[in-house]
């Protein structure tokens, strides 16, 4: 018996070694059949770009098989990078495998229908806003666009190297020839052009200012750093345009990166590409700046960017002929990109407005006659109401979109003590020209008799968002509300 068992034993031993030496055979074979391990994405990236950028559709059929790994450094689901890529011309992937725009040049008539600012835009937007370099959109807040027009050094960022400059010193916007004044038409047009985007993200949390932040509320360090941003550099010289012919470039998804994030600083508005005047330059730097804060492009299967109906146009399409610009969600016929912009974008960095004036009857602001409050209009299920006391008299009751490249379309309803409806203003909205949008204000005027009334501010759309308007989704920005007798 003991032998008996000893023998076993030695067979079970025996038969071990055999499985272990079949495992090993049957491992090599199985390595030998899968080849080598792949390279890492950064040595494919060598291999593939050589130090260079690459356009989209060309950077696709290079590293295809690595896409996965790809649309995760650029934070970006798989499939859309592949849309990206495979379809929009302006995608390029640079030497890292990070993922840029280069925007088109505008078009001549584009150009020359925005070269000069609607007379309204001179004087009421530089009367409201005060000196140029000074503006703030919401002085305070920890995130920060700024909109730099009075030159930047670029050096040690994604834009040097690859046969530019290590070392760029952008110059100053200027249009009359004198880089060493500021002209009163040059001051008008830093002025608007900040009203313009601090419109476009005024429902946000962020203050779009034209006065140089220090370095540290644009720059993240790193993940427990909440003051950062990004800088939109107006930038008037060839350094980069002429080698792109484009009006503007940017990295996507940055604004709150943890790590280089001065590296992929700034995005840039080319004025050789767009043009001089405030509209375009607008237009192009809260597209770059979209891109800044995770956007693509809106357009459709047959363009890359969709130039709008009506008198609209989507952000992250181009709008340089449409007086109406607003965030979107591709509810336009045929959109490619059907993304939540609002949702992406506080994805990426930004949050919400907090609600600055209350919804009903029972915490209405306070309203006092002659007297404007502002607000902004930030989600799109929101209401504002505010109260005002009158003795019996004819009063015009007053909600109006901002004065320069106004994204809200107003819905004002006036209601009586007991909040039933009086009556409802919601004109049509259009434009008169590219620059300058109508409808989208409202007032009631009306006779009174003595006693406490209510206004209620909503936003609005206008027409068929598929061909012929916009729905509310984007109808949001600032506003004022103004009660006056007579």
């Amino acid at each position: 018996m003991h032998s008996r068992f000893r023998r076993t034993g030695a067979l079970v031993g025996t038969g071990a070694v055999l499985f272990g030496a079949l495992a090993v055979v049957a491992g090599n074979q199985a390595d030998a059949q899968q080849g080598p391990s792949p390279a890492p994405l950064d040595t494919l990236l060598g291999q593939s770009l050589q130090g260079q950028s690459l356009q989209g559709k060309a950077a696709l059929s290079k590293l295809q098989p690595r896409l996965a790994e790809l649309a995760e450094r650029n934070g970006i689901a798989e499939q859309k990078l592949q849309r990206i890529l495979a379809t929009d011309k302006t995608s390029w992937l640079d030497k890292d495998g990070k993922l840029f725009y280069s925007e088109p040049v505008a078009t001549a008539k584009e150009r020359a229908s925005t070269a000069k600012s609607p007379k309204w835009a001179t004087s009421a937007v530089a009367a409201a806003t005060g000196p140029a370099f000074e503006l703030h959109s919401k002085a305070g807040s920890s995130r920060v666009i700024y909109l730099d027009f009075d030159g930047h050094t670029i050096s040690g960022t994604a834009w040097n190297g690859n046969g530019r400059p290590a070392t760029v010193n952008v110059t100053a916007y200027d249009t009359d020839g004198n880089t060493g004044n500021w002209s009163t038409a040059e001051q008008n047009v830093v002025r608007e052009v900040w009203a313009r985007v601090a419109e476009d993200y005024a429902p946000f949390d962020v203050d779009v200012t034209t006065q140089a932040p220090a370095e540290s509320a644009i720059t993240r360090s790193g993940s427990s750093d909440q003051q950062y941003g990004t800088r939109v550099v107006i930038d008037p010289t060839t350094w980069y345009q002429s080698g792109c012919g484009c009006g503007g470039v940017a990295y996507v998804g940055v604004y709150d990166a943890t790590s280089q994030h001065s590296y992929y600083q700034p995005a840039l508005v080319f004025t050789k590409g767009v043009g001089t005047g405030a509209k375009n330059i607008a237009e192009a730097a809260s597209h770059e700046a979209g891109h800044n804060v995770g956007l693509s492009h809106d357009g459709t299967a047959s363009v890359g960017y969709y130039t709008g109906h009506g008198a609209w146009a989507p952000i992250m399409g181009v709008g340089y002929s449409k007086a109406i610009s607003q965030w979107s969600k591709g509810e336009y016929s045929g959109a490619n990109n059907k993304e939540d912009d609002f949702a992406v974008v506080g994805q990426n960095g930004l949050a919400l407005r907090a609600d600055d004036h209350g919804n009903g009857t029972g915490d209405a602001t306070a309203l006092t006659l002659g007297t404007a409050v502002n607000g902004v209009y930030a989600n799109d299920a929101d209401v504002d109401s505010f109260r005002i006391d009158l003795s019996a008299g004819t009063f015009t009751f007053a909600a109006n979109a901002a004065a320069a490249g106004g994204d809200l379309d107003v819905k004002l309803q006036l209601l009586d003590s007991a909040g039933a409806v009086v009556a409802t203003a919601d004109p049509a909205s259009g434009q008169t020209n590219s620059g300058t949008p109508t409808g989208l204000s409202a007032s009631i005027s009306r006779q009174v008799s003595a006693g406490r009334y209510y206004l209620r501010v909503e936003n609005t759309g206008y027409g068929n968002p598929l061909n012929t308007g916009y729905s509310t989704y984007g109808s949001r920005g600032g506003y004022s509300v103004k009660v006056t007798a007579g």
